[in-house]
């Protein structure tokens, strides 16, 4: 995988893997024909999602998407909620060597809008839709929520390193044998020179959004992906 970019398209690495491993899972199955409105109403789970009607609204995925999807959620997560050792424990499968928890981490809580420490079903369809079937706006405003770790409204340069050296950590030393520790600081520095449109040390989300519009790599990529399922 070319690093080139890598700092502006990392989100895009994720909705990759993440829709993968879906399909993995089984988690998207073409054809599914169980009527899974009814399991939603008799299925003893801890947390029982919103009625289909409502997430078919709130999302850009039709009521049969939304069935197939909750068929696999429910397979893999009968207590209707993901915790953050569940995605540790996934990324770990795709990246064995590598140390993938500390991006697990940071995805978790994207994912975690209201952070209760758990992702139910609807955190899980809202943020794919969003990631998958949004607007450039709306995927924009999403990757610059994982960026902005401690939610302040900016990405800072130590943020931006977190995330950096995450995915490098994730890949692992046998992916990337001659990463050295200035290769995340360096990532950092062309992000900074290409997002920090004012030069304050700061990137807030309308230089953010701006930059990337103007990327015509990153436009393209982030329409990649919008009909996996």
């Amino acid at each position: 995988m070319n690093l080139e970019g890598l700092e502006m398209i990392a989100v895009l690495i994720v909705i990759v893997l993440f829709v993968k491993l879906l399909e993995q899972f089984g988690l998207i199955e073409a054809g599914l024909e169980d009527n899974v409105e009814d399991e939603m109403e008799t299925a003893t789970v801890r947390h029982r999602p919103e009625a289909l009607e409502l997430l078919e609204a709130q999302t850009k995925f039709t009521k049969k998407e939304l069935q197939i999807l909750y068929r696999g959620f429910k397979n893999e997560c009968p207590s209707g909620i993901v915790n953050e050792e569940t995605f540790k424990d996934i990324y770990a499968q795709f990246f064995p060597q590598g140390d993938a928890s500390t991006y697990a981490h940071f995805l978790f809580n994207a994912f975690d809008t209201d952070h209760d420490g758990s992702v139910s079903f609807e955190d899980f369809v809202i943020g794919l839709s969003t990631l998958l079937r949004g607007t450039i706006q709306e995927k924009l405003n999403w990757a610059f929520n994982l960026y902005d770790i401690n939610k302040d409204g900016y990405i800072t340069k130590e943020e931006m390193f977190d995330i950096i050296k995450s995915i490098y950590d994730m890949m692992g030393k046998c992916t990337y044998p001659l990463v050295r520790e200035e290769t995340p600081r360096q990532h950092v520095e062309n992000f900074f020179q290409k997002m920090d449109i004012n030069k304050d040390g700061v990137v807030t989300i309308e230089e953010f959004i701006e930059s990337c519009q103007k990327d015509e790599n990153i436009m393209c990529s982030m329409q990649l992906f919008e009909n996996v399922i």
